[in-house]
């Protein structure tokens, strides 16, 4: 597909089975990771809302509804999008919770304390330390290996957006809301691991009970030893096919 359209900002490579993959950035953090890790104050007060908007509008300019994958926070915005009525075909990984889930397992109270029992990290970004990180995130890998994730990848969460999600069911309108009933979104597939500690499967397995009396297909895979790390886990590569896979076969397109 060398014809597939080149977007400004958003251009990516061509898969092996012929898509372009593109994956922009939150809004404000193009800069990358070194420059938000000596930086992050693009982080303060990015709303949920904010991020979600940026997104339908990258996909509406595209030439055909793509495929929409997200993990964690992304994951609800999949579900965000998919309910806008845009993307062919969604794959919630390891998602956050939207409005209407109220399983809160204690170990994602653990994983997050650090965040949301100070109000004052609402209006900055929200930093883990390396053994935080490596409970919450990449609890299958040694603390060496986390560490070196830590140093290379890891950026601090929005705090708006995290108590945003967090507070989603005590909030009138809440921006992490979706019709769970919406029958003419596209065909959704939740994906979790049975090692995730932040966002555990029962999470994921309420979230899918919460779309029961919608006629949009809603399917669910968890898989064993996935942590939360899972897109970069050692076998994300079969994650990724099944994801892939699962997409292609239910995608539909619509004008």
């Amino acid at each position: 597909m060398d014809d597939a359209p080149k977007l400004a900002g958003v251009d990516g490579p061509i898969h092996e089975g012929g898509y372009r993959v593109i994956a922009p950035s939150w809004p404000g953090l193009e800069v990358g990771v070194e420059a938000l890790q000596k930086d992050p104050t693009p982080l303060e007060n990015l709303r949920v809302k904010q991020i979600v908007d940026h997104y339908e509008r990258i996909i509406r300019a595209l030439p055909t509804p793509p495929i929409l994958m997200g993990h964690s926070y992304g994951g609800a915005f999949v579900q965000m999008l998919l309910d806008r009525g845009v993307g062919a075909a969604g794959v919630a990984i390891h998602s956050a919770p939207v409005k209407g889930v109220y399983t809160l397992p204690f170990t994602t109270i653990k994983s997050t304390a650090s965040t949301l029992l100070n109000p004052a990290n609402v209006n900055r970004p929200a930093p883990m330390t390396p053994a935080q990180f490596h409970y919450a995130f990449t609890n299958t890998l040694t603390q060496e290996e986390s560490d070196e994730v830590y140093r290379t990848q890891y950026v601090p969460g929005s705090g708006r957006a995290l108590f945003q999600g967090a507070l989603a069911n005590l909030t009138p309108h809440s921006e992490v809301t979706v019709n769970l009933k919406n029958d003419e979104r596209a065909p959704l597939l939740f994906l979790s691991g049975d090692s995730d500690i932040i966002l555990p499967a029962k999470i994921q397995r309420e979230n899918v009970k919460r779309y029961a009396k919608s006629k949009a297909v809603t399917e669910y895979v968890e898989l064993k030893g996935r942590s939360h790390y899972t897109v970069a886990q050692p076998g994300w590569e079969a994650v990724a096919d099944l994801a892939l896979n699962w997409a292609k076969e239910h995608a539909t397109v619509r004008n």
